[in-house]
């Protein structure tokens, strides 16, 4: 029989290797799930993660999606490696989304793009941190669970979009659609990549990545975050200021999920509706932690989980599957990634069943 024996120490090699074994898992029992549903397995396969990037248009989706959700894993890997757990990235994305919305409608008339463009920016960032600063505020006053606040503020901020777009920013021209008028040109994201849709949010990511490198490997105050969640006790003997963490965690993590949502809104949607966007502020947690927390890993998960996004769709269209069909493979990837990451504390034991002792 199979046993798990702890190990003397947390293996290293299954660090990152379980990332990839929950990949491959994850396959596996997506071609048994795409059987059940009575398709081919390698028909699918290839109408899944094939097809939606063979060719520059395709590929370009892919970055513009990875991108957003890099965005967002950036920051809450901030909080994350201090045990700080910020869950509710898209309610702030949608905060961040509203406040870059706002200056739009407000001054795309009156001011040239070299300017809105920055102050959009600035302003989703502020929206994002403004959303976060609630639970930090209530954690650090009242210690309540930023888990529970975060998560909860995102259907507060779903309820403020919706009366923003049904009320007093709801398009007088879109028919009464809920939705706000479209952006003018200068509140845009200018294209990168001519004949895709690739825009310049695209940049803003590639920055926050060697930024967030930069600060991971070489700051003070990511190395004291990272000893605060490894050993709290440890931390305050050494006097890092714990209230500080929480509140650098909260609000990194806020302000990345308000950039994304100012990318959003600037970018491929060019207006404020519902949704803004197809959950890549919970989408970004399983992203975060399947890169484990490093920039180049979450990287590289970004563009694993935009690929499930595209896959999904492309899945509805050519072998008529529901649309949940993404969510089922980002679900088991979670599933299978917190299965594997147990190899990292345990290995697996061959025992014969008489060699098994049964203690009274």
């Amino acid at each position: 029989m199979i046993r798990l024996e702890p190990r003397p120490e947390p293996s290293q090699v299954m660090i990152y290797l379980s990332p990839v074994l929950a990949m491959a898992l994850m396959l596996v029992v997506g071609m048994i799930v795409f059987t059940l549903l009575g398709q081919p397995p390698l028909k699918a396969f290839h109408a899944f993660f094939i097809e939606p990037i063979n060719d520059w248009y395709g590929f370009g989706e892919l970055l513009i999606k990875a991108s957003p959700l890099a965005l967002i894993a950036l920051g809450l890997a901030v909080g994350f490696r201090a045990n700080i757990w910020n869950i509710g990235a898209e309610g702030q994305l949608i905060m961040g989304a509203i406040a870059a919305g706002g200056v739009a409608l407000w001054l795309q008339a009156s001011t040239s793009i070299w300017i809105l463009l920055p102050l959009m920016l600035v302003a989703g960032a502020l929206g994002g941190m403004f959303w976060a600063s609630i639970p930090a505020l209530l954690r650090t006053r009242f210690n309540t669970s930023e888990i529970l606040v975060s998560l909860m503020l995102v259907y507060v901020a779903q309820l403020v979009l919706s009366w923003l777009i049904h009320g007093p920013w709801r398009d007088p021209d879109g028919y009464g659609f809920p939705q706000s008028q479209m952006f003018e040109t200068n509140a845009l994201l200018p294209i990168l990549i001519e004949g895709t849709r690739v825009h310049a949010g695209v940049l803003i990511t590639l920055v926050a990545l060697l930024v967030a490198t930069v600060f991971f490997r070489w700051s003070l105050t990511a190395f004291q975050m990272r000893v605060s969640g490894l050993a709290p006790k440890a931390a305050l003997y050494a006097g890092f200021k714990q209230k500080k963490m929480v509140w650098l965690g909260l609000l990194a993590g806020g302000a990345a999920a308000g950039l994304a949502g100012t990318v959003e809104v600037a970018g491929p949607i060019g207006q404020l509706l519902m949704p803004i966007s197809p959950n890549y502020g919970f989408a970004a947690i399983i992203v975060a932690f399947v890169g484990r927390l490093h920039p180049l890993g979450i990287a590289l998960a970004s563009l694993l989980m935009a690929l499930l996004y595209l896959g999904g769709e492309s899945a509805q269209m050519q072998l008529a599957l529901p649309a949940a069909v993404s969510g089922v493979f980002q679900g088991m990837l979670l599933f299978f990634l917190l299965a594997t990451d147990v190899l990292i504390q345990f290995r697996l034991r061959w025992t014969h069943k008489s060699a098994v002792g049964v203690t009274p």
